[in-house]
């Protein structure tokens, strides 16, 4: 998809479909495809998400107790990020995205040029379905690595510590990661769509879905109108649950859901918690 002569002849082109999505998925392929069709678009799309979803917590934690309203929820309220601390935090995702993932991004494209986008769009079941089966599969496999990082000091130090430099989380704080980290994310968020053959336009709706999810584990506001409270019987960790684990690093190790910290009993049951007995944690 380097020459741009080629994306004339590659177009697929429109028919008639019933599909509820297909509107959207035409109007991105014929008025913006060489930016979908780009193989820096999931890149862009990602971090864009981070950014965006980021901004506004990051103008939270600035604010603190001018803003009441949100400042109720505030978690650690003895604990807020600095500006330094925020910038930190984004200058280190910047520097791993020009440094590592965009020459990947490179290579990968020069080796395994990506196919023509498809002229149908998904169906809301398959964009449903798919979506959540990639997300049960990278929680999954981000738990055991997750676990195992933990659990084996050299990995935790030469790994994942990096991570943990904070104790109070915050939104910048979601992509404050070693390279080897990053890169072991983003191979499997772009693995696990494929192998269930997923379509582009799943596998975008579940990125930007996706990075909410891991900015709101560390925006380091337990707010009652999150995925995590709205979706029921505690499915979802959430921020207060990852809010713990930067506190006490031995529980919670899971990213998204629940299930996989309640069969190993690495969860520390959040709900049952008060916000004092929260803040007045121990520190591992």
């Amino acid at each position: 998809m380097w020459n741009i002569s080629e994306v004339a002849l590659q177009l697929p082109t429109s028919r008639a479909s019933d599909r509820l999505l297909q509107p959207l998925w035409d109007y991105l392929v014929f008025h913006h495809y060489r930016l979908v069709s780009s193989p820096f678009f999931p890149v862009m799309l990602a971090f864009s998400s981070y950014f965006i979803f980021s901004c506004p917590f990051a103008i939270l934690d600035l604010l603190g107790e001018r803003a009441p309203a949100f400042y109720s929820y505030k978690i650690q309220k003895e604990r807020r990020p600095t500006v330094s601390m925020m910038m930190r935090s984004l200058g280190m995702a910047v520097y791993n995205h020009l440094v590592f993932v965009i020459p990947i991004v490179l290579i990968n494209s020069a080796v395994m040029p990506a196919p023509p986008l498809p002229a149908i769009a998904p169906t809301v079941w398959e964009l449903f379905s798919g979506g959540l089966g990639a997300l049960l599969i990278f929680d999954t496999q981000y738990f055991f690595w997750h676990m195992a990082h933990h659990k084996n000091g050299h990995l935790y130090k030469w790994v994942h510590a990096i991570h943990h430099d904070y104790i109070s989380p915050f939104s910048w704080s979601t992509e404050h990661l070693s390279a080897v980290e990053l890169m072991t994310v983003g191979f499997w968020s772009n693995l696990d769509p494929l192998l269930l053959q997923c379509h582009p336009l799943t596998t975008w709706t579940l990125t930007i879905f996706s990075i909410w999810l891991s900015v709101e584990d560390h925006i380091g506001y337990d707010l009652p109108w999150t995925p995590s409270r709205l979706v029921p019987f505690g499915l979802l960790g959430g921020a207060l649950a990852h809010d713990l684990h930067h506190q006490k690093p031995s529980s919670n190790f899971a990213p998204f859901f629940s299930h996989w910290d309640t069969l190993f009993g690495t969860s520390n049951n959040v709900e049952k918690r008060t916000e004092k007995s929260v803040l007045n944690g121990k520190d591992a």
